[in-house]
């Protein structure tokens, strides 16, 4: 547990090849059903204070209450996942903390010292994020996510889902 910023939520892995990724974890790791969206849609998303045009595809499932996210970026935008391939890194990028009070928690790490790596938003206001500047080793940037809204109640089918998984329908894609 954090004390600045609770309960980690999911665990972030930065991919190049995000089916290989799926696959291991169904057939190695047991873990499913992959929620996969190919073709992210952001609202608008910003990597250390400018527009970036970072195009994704992003995978989600669940082992208990962790959500496991699989991330491959699909163009060479600025990003921190770029950083994060281009320095030879693969695998947890990120640890994600989540909260229905966002702008609380951005403003508290904003006045505790934190930068802001990477931001951005998707599904309207309810569904920010922020990636802090924290990469002390890899697999360390903390990331804030707002659950307040449309993102939450997608997180919690994925939670369910997982519960009751029998292997059927590995990967379902989210249109």
């Amino acid at each position: 547990m954090s004390r600045i910023f609770g309960a980690v939520c999911q665990n972030g892995y930065v991919v190049r090849d995000i089916r290989a990724a799926m696959d291991h974890w169904i057939k190695v790791m047991g873990v499913g059903p992959w929620f996969f969206i190919e073709e992210v849609k952001t609202d608008y998303f910003r990597h250390r204070g400018a527009a970036s045009d970072v195009r994704m595809s992003i995978a989600l499932a669940n082992s208990g209450d962790l959500q496991i996210e699989l991330i491959q970026q699909t163009n060479d935008a600025p990003s921190m996942y770029r950083e994060f391939l281009d320095a030879g890194h693969e695998g947890l990028q990120h640890m994600s903390y989540w909260t229905r009070d966002y702008q609380g928690l951005y403003d508290r790490a904003l006045e505790l010292g934190y930068r802001v790596g990477h931001e951005g938003q998707i599904g309207g206001e309810l569904g920010r994020f922020a990636y802090f500047d924290t990469q002390g080793h890899p697999g360390t940037v903390v990331e804030i996510s707002d659950i307040s809204g449309n993102k939450g109640r997608f997180f919690e089918h994925i939670k369910r889902a997982a519960a009751d998984w029998d292997g059927a329908e590995p990967i379902r894609p989210v249109r």
